[in-house]
């Protein structure tokens, strides 16, 4: 898989900004993924031709197309299945109103939303793994489930990975591995480094204890 080409934000068309084109507006944790899933392809068809100029990179499966777009800060991509015609999924990388300014530059938190039957079929690794390899540091959220830590685990195989404290917006280092009851904490994050960087690099860019 290899992007269709190199990722910045300063090459979108402005019109990939605007928040409000395909936002995504219910809450995850309440509704069923076709809730979620269905108003915003509905939103992405309506775009018509604006769509298909929307970037894109390559995926391993032909009948899937990963489109994505960037608004206020936050990176949105979508996963379509072209000959069903239907958004199978997406991930957005948010931005952590934990951090400081400096870390948020860097850093996105993933967050992914994927019809049941398409799960289990590396979407979610596929996507994240194209994000660190241009470049962009991942960080989990408050916890993560056993899945979603497994998935890390597995991207670090290729990327340097660490665990780090996060509180009062300052990031402290613990290492790369942690015991189980630290992992617990609600404090405790797990970072990913894409590409291009070291630890210390990202230790001295985000301020990290």
């Amino acid at each position: 898989m290899a992007p269709a080409a190199p990722f910045s934000f300063a090459a979108l068309p402005r019109w990939l900004l605007r928040p409000a084109e395909l936002r995504i507006d219910v809450d995850p944790r309440k509704a069923r993924p076709a809730d979620t899933l269905l108003p915003v392809h509905e939103r992405m068809r309506a775009m018509d031709d604006r769509l298909q100029q929307m970037p894109h990179f390559v995926l391993d499966d032909p009948g899937l197309r990963a489109r994505y777009r960037e608004a206020d800060g936050e990176l949105y991509v979508y996963i379509e299945d072209v000959r069903r015609g239907c958004l199978v999924g997406y991930t957005v990388f948010n931005r952590l109103i934990e951090l400081d300014r400096r870390a948020d530059r860097h850093i996105r938190a993933p967050h992914s939303q994927y019809d049941p039957a398409y799960q289990r079929r590396g979407l979610a690794s596929a996507v994240y793994r194209w994000a660190l390899d241009q470049g962009i540091c991942l960080m989990s959220g408050a916890r993560q489930s056993p899945g979603a830590h497994a998935l890390w685990q597995s991207l670090s195989r290729q990327h340097e990975a660490g665990f780090v404290d996060l509180r009062h917006k300052r990031l402290s280092y613990l290492g790369r591995e942690v015991a189980a009851a630290t992992l617990a904490e609600l404090h405790t994050r797990m970072f990913l480094l894409g590409d291009g960087w070291t630890l210390a690099r990202f230790r001295r860019d985000v301020r990290m204890d």
